[in-house]
C-alpha cells in the first residue's frame, strides 16, 4: 500500500519542491537574507556583501528573484543610474522560513 503511494507520488507537485525552486542556487538565499537585514540595497552593495560573485551571476540571480516575485527592483531616472532592490510582500513572507534556517544553523554549528 505504501509502495503504491510512493510510486504514484510526484515530488514536483509538492510545496517543498516549489519553495526549493524559488531559493535554489548558490546566492539566492544570501541575497534574500541581505535584503531582509538591510531592507533596501543597491547592486554594488549586494556585490560587496557577496564578495566573490560575478556581475553575470548576480544579475541573473536578481532577475530570477524578481521574476519569481520575491524581489522588487526600483530604477531611478538619473545619471548615473540608480537601482535599488528590496523584498516584496511575497519575499517578506519567506523570511520566517529563512530565519528558522539561521536559528537551526546557530544551534547546530558547533556540533
Amino acid at each position: 500500500m505504501i509502495k503504491d503511494y510512493i510510486e504514484n507520488a510526484n515530488f514536483e507537485d509538492t510545496g517543498f519542491c516549489y519553495t526549493l525552486s524559488l531559493i535554489s542556487g548558490k546566492y539566492k538565499m544570501v541575497v534574500l537574507y541581505c535584503l531582509m537585514e538591510y531592507k533596501v540595497v543597491r547592486y554594488n552593495q549586494l556585490k560587496r556583501y557577496l564578495k566573490k560573485v560575478s556581475d553575470k551571476t548576480l544579475s541573473a540571480c536578481l532577475k530570477e528573484l524578481e521574476s519569481d516575485g520575491l524581489v522588487k527592483r526600483t530604477e531611478y531616472p538619473q545619471i548615473p543610474p540608480k537601482v535599488e532592490y528590496s523584498l516584496t510582500e511575497k519575499g517578506n513572507s519567506l523570511m520566517e522560513v529563512l530565519d528558522l534556517l539561521c536559528v537551526w544553523g546557530e544551534k547546530n554549528r558547533g556540533c
